[in-house]
């Protein structure tokens, strides 16, 4: 077996093993609602070994060969709290890593307190200073007093007890707080393991904020295509980040030059990506999530335009629209000359979208199909980004490949310096595999969507470059289905053939019949 392969198994059974731990834990506890005490928990196994292995680091470099930041004093460690901070962000005091609460835990009849505590203590740490607004809040979900974790002190203390050792044991790390190579791949991608497996069992409620790696790497393929390293990234409906900590894989770690920018409206979701973002090592100072409705209150309007935006917004919800009259002159929104409709946002989402994206950006947003061709105001919006040339490429996705919705999506892809004036159009509604009960892209799958978007070039059946003309005789529709006719895949019958067939057949069926009556008649002779 080669390394690879055995990593791979090794860390499919670390998702097992996180799994269980996590079903077995939650007890009556809804599985949505627990996912924060498992994910805020390994969040604070994961900025404990960190800092420990960064001031490790520190001092054996300065030649104190044996320093274990875990076995010193607070008092001692005191010194290092300003410049850690302005380093890392945040600090924890040595009582307070994970690995020494742990080691007292199940002697510590207040566990709850001191974990309320300690947790106060770790997001105070950056009060004050730059980093004060990454780390607000962050533990405000990991309620360690809530009577869903049982309705005494005891029974609530048992069950902390209990996820901190089985958090504990996983091989993520070893005691010390000395990673081991690829650590900080393995807790990130626990925590996307553990949020795929959350959103699936919770069904719509959690597909609202999670989506599927094979797509979120599709948007970010398409994004980057050309592109071997980009200076900032966006989403403006981030969810659980996944889809932005996709260019961490695609591009690589330090390829991301300047950070990851993105909005959330719902502050547990916010809370959990800027875990997410933790959790995958970066840095405090690349790290800009904000919190609020972006379509009314924008966090990011002043900021520098992006080179890629990945998204995929909720679908059809209500939004202010023309009840607002301060959005009709927004500058996002005003180009178009009308709204997207109070009762469908999806449109507004896009053209927040356009007025982000930088001159030589590229921008793959997930969508239901019912933008590419509902009328009134969504079709003026449609023809505005047709005739200004940045509607690049729409691509038809297959059915079912999204948690809680089993209706075909569709990206839109959008560029502001395109060198035609043409639209792609691609028919990937058959790019799919089966895995257990829903559809997925396969790498392969993705390959030949990323190939034709490359390659911009007619193929029949899945791909066809369509002119601004054509599309408005079509009423600025921009369903695929519209301009890719799909294969027939229906058996061609020989008309002549089938004739012969029949015939035989009614020649057999006549023979038989002859046969049969002959039978009786002699039957009934001789009973006569």
């Amino acid at each position: 077996m080669s390394v690879r392969s055995s990593r791979e198994r090794e860390r499919a059974e670390l998702h097992k093993a996180i799994w269980k731990v996590a079903n077995d834990l939650r007890g009556s506890v809804d599985g949505w609602d627990f996912k924060n005490y498992v994910l805020g928990m390994l969040f604070y196994r994961f900025i404990s070994e960190n800092l420990t292995r960064y001031l490790n680091e520190q001092e054996r470099a300065a030649g104190t060969p044996d320093f274990d930041y875990a076995a010193i004093a607070d008092e001692d460690a005191e010194p290092a709290r300003s410049d850690t901070v302005a380093e890392k962000g945040f600090y924890i005091l040595p009582s307070q890593l994970f690995v020494n609460v742990l080691k007292k835990a199940r002697n510590d009849e207040n566990l709850n307190e001191t974990l309320s505590r300690i947790f106060i203590a770790i997001e105070g740490s950056a009060v004050g200073t730059d980093s004060e607004d990454r780390f607000k809040g962050l533990f405000e979900d990991i309620d360690v007093n809530s009577n869903k974790l049982g309705s005494t002190v005891l029974e609530r203390n048992e069950k902390l007890v209990k996820l901190m050792e089985a958090l504990g044991t996983m091989p993520l790390a070893n005691g010390t707080g000395d990673f081991a190579e690829n650590t900080n791949d393995l807790f990130g991608d626990a925590y996307e393991f553990l949020m795929q497996m959350y959103a699936s069992s919770a069904g719509k409620s959690g597909g609202e904020y999670y989506t599927p790696q094979e797509v979120s790497e599709l948007l970010t393929r398409l994004a980057t295509v050309g592109k071997k390293e980009v200076n900032r990234v966006y989403d403006p409906a981030c969810g659980s980040g996944s889809l932005l900590l996709k260019f961490l894989k695609i591009l690589g770690p330090d390829k991301v030059r300047q950070g990851f920018w993105g909005q959330e409206i719902n502050l547990t979701t916010y809370n959990l990506c800027r875990i997410n973002m933790f959790l995958h090592d970066l840095n405090y100072g690349k790290i800009n999530i904000a919190l609020g409705d972006t379509l009314i209150n924008p966090a990011h309007r002043e900021e520098e335009l992006f080179e890629a935006i990945v998204s995929n917004p909720p679908y059809s919800i209500k939004w202010a629209g023309s009840d607002n009259a301060v959005l009709i002159n927004d500058p996002r929104f005003s180009p178009a000359g009308v709204l997207a409709p109070k009762g469908k946002a999806d449109l507004a989402f896009v053209m927040h979208i356009l007025s982000h994206l930088a001159v030589d950006g590229t921008a793959a947003i997930v969508k239901f199909p019912g933008v590419l061709y509902r009328g009134g105001a969504e079709q003026k919006i449609r023809r505005y980004l047709v005739e200004n040339n940045y509607v690049d490429t729409v691509i038809q996705l297959p059915a079912d490949l999204f948690f809680g919705v089993t209706i075909a999506t569709c990206i839109i892809v959008l560029k502001k310096a395109k060198k035609d004036n043409d639209v792609l159009f691609i028919d990937a509604s058959q790019c799919f595999a089966r895995s257990g009960t829903k559809n997925i892209l396969l790498p392969e799958h993705q390959k030949e969507i990323v190939d034709a978007f490359k390659a911009r070039k007619d193929k029949e059946y899945f791909a066809r470059r369509v002119t601004h003309k054509e599309i408005a005789e079509e009423n600025y529709n921009l369903a695929v289905s519209t301009y890719v006719q799909p294969e027939d895949t229906r058996e061609i019958i020989n008309i002549k053939e089938l004739n012969k067939d029949i015939a035989a057949i009614v020649q057999r069926q006549s023979a038989l019949r002859a046969r049969i009556d002959a039978i009786v008649t002699r039957l009934t002779g001789k009973a006569k």
